[in-house]
């Protein structure tokens, strides 16, 4: 391999995923580690650095043909001094210095971002927003963040906040606490978790759904009640229609107030097609406003479950520009 290329690092809750990704988007390995999330953060960047090693190992490359490490959290992340700030759905993890942390035991430089801001540098360069200069990109799972690009550059923010969309208040009165500590958040209506309990609000009555039946003795997903409206499940169909409704309200409000071109909508939820899809640009058409609406896609991201590794890779390449052409 005679080109350099770059590691991308996607933290989330439950997995940790990893990928040596070249220059030109594309994934040549990748793996998976367990986040463990419980035993605290020191435990969990000892996962990311060991998956690191792991991935060189069994691919036969050598820590020299590595350009540079970028990491994709889900939370508030300083990347000018590679610090993660806060991980809302982590617990443990405040103010850790972890491109330091990362530098220092694998001898590579390190960047360290938000993660869905590294899944729209992905979509930007690789993915459903090539070509596009104002992009918003979304990501609907565990919780709902987003990135954002108005002029081809990324925005950050003063403290590097940008694009908390998940933390939209939606509800100023009898809203449900969010993992930020909040009252009435955007992600509390329509991320997987809330899927789940109107579903699971469902049946606690002891009514019958399809859904129950395809989870069985197992937990209720987000992906179970899919399948379920696949299926022609009246009540799993109206749950994603409720879940669309709300992040339509929140799209709209970006909508007016930043005026995109594209919006790219990924993460686990959005697998779910244009059962959600078709609901939020119906809502995003009716509430915004019509000048703002001209000519603007709402799509499914086309990088998949590697739009953050890919992403996470291309800070590296910032950090690296004499090793990669993205840079």
């Amino acid at each position: 391999m005679s080109a350099k290329v770059n590691i991308g690092v996607d933290l989330g809750g439950t997995d940790i995923k990893v990928a040596v990704v070249d220059c030109e988007g594309a994934v040549l390995y990748s793996d998976c580690a367990p986040t463990e999330a419980h035993r605290g953060y020191g435990h969990t960047i000892n996962n990311i650095i060991r998956a690191i090693n792991n991935i060189l190992q069994k691919n036969n490359l050598d820590i020299s043909q590595i350009g540079g490490i970028g990491v994709g959290c889900p939370g508030q992340v300083d990347p000018e001094k590679g610090l993660v700030k806060f991980l809302p759905n982590i617990p443990g993890w405040i103010n850790i210095e972890l491109a330091d942390i990362l530098e220092k035991e694998l001898g590579l430089k390190a960047g360290v971002d938000n993660d869905v801001r590294c899944a729209a540098l992905g979509e930007q360069k690789f993915g459903a927003g090539k070509g596009y200069n104002n992009i918003v990109c979304i990501t609907v799972g565990t919780g709902i963040g987003s990135g954002i690009i108005m002029n081809g550059k990324l925005i950050r923010g003063a403290n590097s906040c940008a694009g908390e969309i998940g933390h939209m208040i939606l509800r100023d009165t009898g809203g449900k606490f969010c993992g930020c500590g909040n009252t009435g958040c955007f992600e509390t209506l329509a991320s997987g978790p809330s899927i789940v309990e109107m579903a699971e609000n469902y049946i606690m009555g002891g009514k019958s759904s399809k859904f129950k039946e395809l989870a069985g003795d197992g937990p209720i997903t987000p992906e179970l009640v899919a399948r379920a409206a696949g299926f022609g499940d009246e009540v799993a169909k109206a749950i994603f229609k409720q879940a669309g409704y709300w992040i339509g309200i929140a799209l709209t409000n970006v909508v007016n107030l930043l005026n995109p071109e594209i919006i790219i909508i990924g993460g686990g939820v959005a697998k779910s097609g244009n059962l959600l899809l078709e609901p939020i640009r119906k809502t995003v058409r009716e509430r915004a406003l019509k000048t703002a609406l001209e000519n603007l896609q709402i799509v499914e991201a086309q990088l998949g479950n590697d739009a953050g590794m890919i992403g996470a890779s291309l800070l590296a390449c910032n950090n690296n520009k004499d090793t990669c052409a993205a840079g």
